[in-house]
């Protein structure tokens, strides 16, 4: 029926929600997607069009409204709208819709209509080949209604009788209103049992809860019980059974098939092509995890002048491993076990992308860094407060909140979350300044509250804001420019530029100069005259002449020399180099 590469994909091996979740799909694993759906798929969650030029962006709607609502009573992930593909035989005849002008806005065209706001998952072209003819087809992935809230489109809603599109009947609505937000985490494992979990697993566990209560006599109660009692104090067990939060945190990889989906995490090293250069799999017990996934990560060192009158730039690490492991543990306890997709984090040379299945449930970011904010409900409820007990997440919903916070105070870019795809979510933590101009207003503004920073971020990025937002930043004197085209200001660049041409030119007294001197060889024990001179040079006002400069380095080593400060390892000038006299007397 289809032109393919006959290779095994991951479509093949994996199915669809890990191929779909995972990277972009390549044209003949869409291929493969394509042909199953033709093939396959039901009849209600499935709807083929030929679909020329143009196609009523209200029926969309309405099909969309329809496929959403039959997913989730059929208890699926997603449906499928598919134009290109003839309905009557499912001949594919291939589609001009929106050929010229794009598919790029059509997703927030359909969310402005529907319950929520919800749109695709996706939309992919494909381009399958026909009796040796490429034609264009578009797979529109449809997500599943939430769980007790049907999906309507302007206020209608609609379902499928066989492939009849018709509203959605008032035994349907009520089955999915009337549907219960189940915890996973805590659902009982008939199967597993005690012994099924991680003895090293559960000590840790212990420790952290003590640590975490810090009482003395909680501890000693704790000490006293059995692993039993001391899992039903957590709730981990229920009447003697093990629940899935249990079998997660504190499992047995040996033990992971007793989960309907085994849920895994995986670490992968992205080299400058954006080709995968290393991985790693990682199971059960995810109490562990961060600490197992953590060894693999380059946290290299990285220098940045976040001031410009600063003389020595700032060393740090690229990322804070606080603010990872809280992000990891977040991915933890929200992800979403029934889709079973893996927990991702990605790692490229200037920043570190972590995924999980499952939807935002704040909506979108703004409302997290809000002080007061309070999150309706977890996801995993069971799961969460024990992970809270565990000490491995914040208790008091602030996580997010530190999280941003560390990167404001490091003078890093804000991380950055992807929510385009209603069943996953991404986080990019940058390991890197993107803009100088950025770095150096938070340093002269260190007041700044984090919904302000949000809004500079966003302009760094070149993110739209809106125009009151634009308002207040420019009333800041911290952005410039017209919109859409604002970018952050330089002024205060050419203060400090102005400041810095102001050093250059003043004489430092002596004192500063054997400073440098004094800590350059505390750090690397010795230094050659032309490492001096390398330390000092462009230190020294710009007015001196060139002689004037060498002749006052060798003053200032003479100096500290007859102060008994720094000495040479060498009576011969030529391969002396100067040391501290206090690490000759240790040595």
């Amino acid at each position: 029926m289809i032109s393919l590469i006959k290779a095994e994909g991951k479509a093949e091996k994996e199915g669809f929600m890990e191929l779909l979740m995972e990277n972009k799909p390549t044209n003949d694993e869409l291929c493969i997607v394509l042909e199953r759906l033709i093939r396959n798929w039901e009849t209600e969650v499935v709807e083929f069009k030929e679909a020329g030029k143009d196609y009523d962006k209200n029926k969309i709607g309405q099909y969309f409204s329809a496929i959403s609502n039959e997913a989730n009573l059929k208890s699926l992930q997603h449906g499928w709208l598919v134009f290109g593909v003839r309905n009557k035989d499912k001949m594919i005849v291939g589609s001009d819709y929106r050929n010229s002008k794009g598919l790029d806005t059509l997703k927030h065209e359909i969310s402005t209509g529907t319950t929520g706001g919800i749109s695709f998952i996706e939309i992919y072209e494909v381009f399958p080949v026909i009796e040796g003819e490429k034609k264009r087809v578009i797979l529109f992935q449809i997500p599943a209604a939430a769980t007790a809230m049907p999906t309507g489109w302007h206020d209608h809603f609609y379902g499928r009788n066989g492939e009849s599109l018709g509203a959605l009947s008032v035994e349907e609505l009520d089955r999915i209103r009337g549907q219960e937000k189940k915890d996973w985490s805590k659902q009982i494992i008939p199967e597993a049992k005690l012994e099924h979990l991680d003895k090293d697993a559960i000590r840790l566990a212990r420790e952290n809860y003590k640590k975490k209560m810090n009482k003395s006599y909680i501890s000693e109660e704790v000490d006293q019980m059995t692993d039993k009692q001391f899992l039903t104090k957590l709730k981990l067990m229920i009447n003697d059974k093990i629940t899935n939060a249990a079998m997660l945190l504190l499992g047995n990889e040996d033990y992971d098939y007793l989960f309907q989906t085994v849920p895994e995490a995986s670490w992968r090293v992205f080299d400058s092509k954006k080709e995968v250069s290393d991985y790693e799999i990682f199971k059960i017990p995810y109490i562990t995890l961060s600490e197992r996934l953590f060894g693999k990560i380059r946290n290299l060192t990285y220098r940045y002048m976040p001031n410009q009158l600063t003389l020595f730039p700032t060393e740090t690490k690229q990322y804070d491993m606080w603010l990872l492991r809280e992000l990891l543990n977040n991915c933890i306890a929200h992800s979403e076990y029934t889709y079973g997709g893996r927990i991702y984090l990605n790692e490229f040379e200037d920043r570190i992308v972590l995924a999980n299945p499952g939807s935002f449930l704040p909506g979108k970011i703004e409302p997290v860094l809000d002080p007061g904010y309070n999150p309706p409900f977890y996801r995993n409820q069971l799961l969460a407060e024990t992970m809270v007990k565990l000490n491995m997440i914040d208790s008091q919903s602030t996580g997010i909140r530190r999280v941003f916070r560390i990167q404001k105070e490091r003078y890093f870019p804000l991380p950055d979350y992807d929510l385009s795809n209603r069943q996953q979510v991404k986080v990019c933590v940058y390991g890197k300044i993107l803009d100088e101009n950025y770095s150096q207003i938070l340093f002269k503004n260190p007041d700044f509250d984090l919904e302000t920073v949000f809004l500079i971020d966003c302009v760094q990025k070149g993110i739209k804001i809106d125009k009151s937002a634009v308002k207040y930043l420019r009333k800041l004197k911290v952005i410039e420019g017209k919109m859409p085209n604002i970018f952050l200001s330089a002024a205060i660049s050419e203060t400090l530029g102005e400041k810095t041409q102001y050093v250059k030119n003043k004489a430092f007294d002596d004192q500063y100069y054997k400073d440098l001197i004094v800590k350059y060889l505390e750090q690397y024990g010795k230094a050659k005259k032309k490492d001096i001179r390398t330390l000092l040079w462009d230190k020294l006002p710009e007015v001196m002449t060139d002689k004037q400069k060498e002749d006052k380095i060798r003053n200032l080593l003479s100096a500290l020399r007859k102060k008994d400060i720094i000495t040479t390892d060498s009576k011969n000038q030529q391969r002396s180099s100067w040391i501290l006299v206090s690490q000759l007397k240790q040595e």
